[in-house]
Formats: structure tokens, C-alpha cells, sequence
């Protein structure tokens, strides 16, 4: 059963970076509030301008609920999927004018119309007044071919800007895809969509000025290429692009994708093959393909991004990028050496006392942090700077 639990009577357990911190550094305390529990495998959060929360869960439901957590409703209208494995309902965001045209995107595993096989979607809709239903359902975007398989659907989505800090929405739709597992030798080939970024305009239509528009034997939907599962994507302060994605065994990645860009999965991983040996001929580095801003080894399984734009935790943490740990159940806290860019100077281990796996991290419209934990009975936790000296 869904059920709300608010700001008062809760106790709050005590998250503290780890001893990563730089010498002489002070760890910024955080208490977590449970906005909601009982989610089922939640994916991922988005904020509506009046306070209430829409939650995906991988089962095939999106829920409303209130600005307490209270649960208001089960929004219908979604269209069929396949939700097995990795596989259901994923991504959803809401358009930049969404106080307007009441318009959400989101991302799922979309069965054929025969068979076993499927692949990631991206459709849009409107959101009735109330948050009832869908209604204006259009499917943007089908990634080909579909496959038969429950792994590796990617799905992220995030609406690009102008470039600079003050960019406007440009009406274009990022979208991560991931390599369906099985396919991987797909990431490096241009006539597929596995393994991809891919770039559409909201009315899913192909930006005539994509790197592969009009190319012969590449799709015109394409980005960059030789992703291989990515699971979180944010836009930056000043309008850049960045992702990260599972490696294999070790080899996570965070990249920031440029058009046309080949980030050479599988070709070069800092991962091995589960259970061990080299992938391919074991490279790390091969010419014409991308390093990655940095990476990760043992994996931390990283799934949700975002940027801290916000003071609310003082100055400490504005400019630090955060992202969730399926694997070891943490939030990552990541310093860079510029403010929203440069390179990763230093992690900080949050949230290690909650035992949850970190699907989903986002910032809301109040400045603070809020995670969605993955289990059965997944909650929607709101972080609040413990004020100085608790």
C-alpha cells in the first residue's frame, strides 16, 4: 500500500559525506524526510508547478501524488508495454511550458505488435486538470530494431536549451538508449538505434541540423554513439548535455556527448566480462573514439543525475553533481573543479544508512534533493540540510 509521511513526527536518520572530504573540510549534515513509501520499483520523479509529484513505477503505473505524498490517483491512459526485467515504464519529465500545455514526456519498453520483441519508446501526452488521465497520447519515437529482450533499455530524457547559463528551451528531446545486452556489437554501427543517444524535436521530428541527418546508412535520429546502458542524464546549468552509463564488470562512465561522437562501447571499456576476462581485445583507448570524463571501477551501478543549482546546503554543494548507487546503495556526491563542469575532483558516499538502492535524484523547484529508493516498497525521500551544529 502507497502511504505519505510528512515533514514532522518522522525520524530522520543522519547521512554524512565520507572521509573523502578534503583535509580540514566540514561534512554538510542531511536529514531524510520520507515524503512517500510503498512505491512499487519506482523509476523516476517529476515536480508539478502546484506542488504535487508524479512518480513512475517499472510495473507499468504512474502516480500522482500530493504535495504530502498523500497518494491522489493512478494516472490512466498509458499505452501497452512490456514490463519485464529491466523492462516497464521508466523516464518522465515535464515540458518547460508545462503550466500551459499540461504536456509530460516519458520513456518505456514497447512491445511489438507480434512476438516477444520490444524496444524504447518516448511518448508524449497531456495531463488532465486533475491528474486523472493522459490524453493527446502520440508516440514520439520507437528505437529499431526491437529485440527480444527485458535488458538494457537506457531511457533517460532530458529537454535541451540554448547554450549559456541563461539558454532557453530549443524544443529538441535528448534520449539515452541503451544496447539491449545481447546487441552490443549494435553500439559501434550507425543503422541501428542501440547503443545510442538520440536527439528529436518534441513533435518527433528529426533536427535537420543532427550530426547524421541526410547521411547514407545512418539513422537521422542519432547523437553520439558506443553508449552502452545509460541510466541518468541531466542538462547543466549552462545548457551542456551530460550522461552516464552501466560498464560491464567496473567501467561505469560519466560523458558528456558531442554530435557525432563515438564513446566506444564495446570496443574500449575500463570493465571485463562479468565473471572476468577482457572484453573484445581488452582497450581502454582506441583512435577516433571518446574518453570518458571519468569512470568508475569496481562499478557503483549508477542510475538518476542531476545538478545542484541551489544553496540550500550551503556553498559547499551548489555546482556538485549527484548520482544514485544501485549497487552499493548510496547517493554519490560529486565535486567538480569548476562549478557544473571541469573534472571530478573528489566523491562524497551519502544517504549509506537508509539500505536502499538510489534509482532516481532530482532537484526540485524548492532547492532541495529528492531520491526515489528501487525495492517494493520504494520510498520518495526529501533531503534537509541539518541546521549547523546538530
Amino acid at each position: 500500500m502507497l502511504t505519505a509521511l510528512g515533514l514532522r513526527g518522522i525520524p530522520a536518520a543522519i547521512a554524512i559525506a565520507s572521509n573523502l572530504l578534503a583535509p580540514g573540510a566540514q561534512a554538510q549534515q542531511v536529514r531524510t524526510d520520507i515524503v512517500a513509501s510503498g512505491l512499487q520499483n519506482p523509476w523516476a520523479l517529476a515536480f508539478l508547478p502546484d506542488g504535487r509529484f508524479l512518480v513512475t513505477e517499472r510495473a507499468g503505473r504512474l502516480r500522482l501524488l500530493a504535495a504530502d505524498g498523500k497518494p491522489l490517483a493512478t494516472v490512466a491512459g498509458l499505452p501497452d508495454m512490456a514490463a519485464a526485467g529491466q523492462g516497464g515504464l521508466l523516464d518522465v519529465v515535464t515540458d518547460s511550458d508545462f503550466a500551459r500545455n499540461r504536456t509530460l514526456y516519458f520513456c518505456y519498453a514497447e512491445p511489438a505488435v507480434t512476438g516477444r520483441a520490444n524496444s524504447t519508446a518516448l511518448a508524449s501526452a497531456s495531463l488532465t486538470t486533475d491528474g486523472a488521465r493522459l490524453e493527446n497520447l502520440k508516440v514520439l519515437f520507437s528505437q529499431k530494431p526491437k529485440v527480444a529482450s527485458s535488458a538494457h533499455f537506457g531511457c533517460r530524457i532530458v529537454e535541451s536549451r540554448t547554450p549559456g547559463m541563461h539558454g532557453r528551451p530549443d524544443g529538441k528531446l535528448f534520449l539515452t538508449l541503451g544496447e539491449r545486452f545481447s546487441r552490443k556489437e549494435d553500439a559501434q554501427k550507425l543503422d541501428n538505434h542501440h547503443g545510442k543517444i538520440v536527439r528529436i524535436n518534441k513533435d518527433g521530428s528529426v533536427p535537420a541540423d543532427n550530426p547524421f541527418a541526410g547521411k547514407a546508412g545512418a539513422l537521422p535520429e542519432i547523437w553520439s554513439y558506443g553508449h552502452r546502458n545509460a541510466q541518468g542524464a541531466t542538462l547543466a546549468p549552462d545548457g551542456t548535455f551530460w550522461m552516464h552509463e552501466h560498464g560491464p564488470q567496473g567501467g561505469d562512465e560519466i560523458n558528456l556527448p558531442r554530435p557525432g561522437a563515438n564513446y566506444g562501447w564495446p570496443d574500449i571499456t575500463y570493465g571485463e566480462n562479468y565473471g572476468g576476462g577482457p572484453i573484445g581485445e581488452g582497450l581502454s583507448r582506441k583512435t577516433g573514439m571518446e574518453q570518458p570524463l571519468h569512470y568508475w571501477v569496481p562499478s557503483i551501478a549508477p542510475s538518476g543525475m542531476a545538478f545542484l543549482a541551489s544553496e540550500r546546503y550551503g556553498k559547499a554543494w551548489q555546482g556538485n553533481l549527484f548520482v544514485g548507487s544501485l549497487k552499493y546503495s548510496y547517493l554519490d556526491r560529486i565535486e567538480l573543479s569548476v562549478p557544473f563542469g571541469g573534472k571530478v575532483v573528489r566523491e562524497h558516499k551519502l544517504l549509506t544508512d537508509v539500505g536502499e538502492r538510489i534509482r532516481d535524484v532530482r532537484q526540485g523547484p524548492d532547492g532541495l534533493l529528492y531520491v526515489l529508493t528501487d525495492s517494493s516498497n520504494g520510498k520518495l525521500i526529501r533531503l534537509l540540510p541539518e541546521p549547523p551544529g546538530k
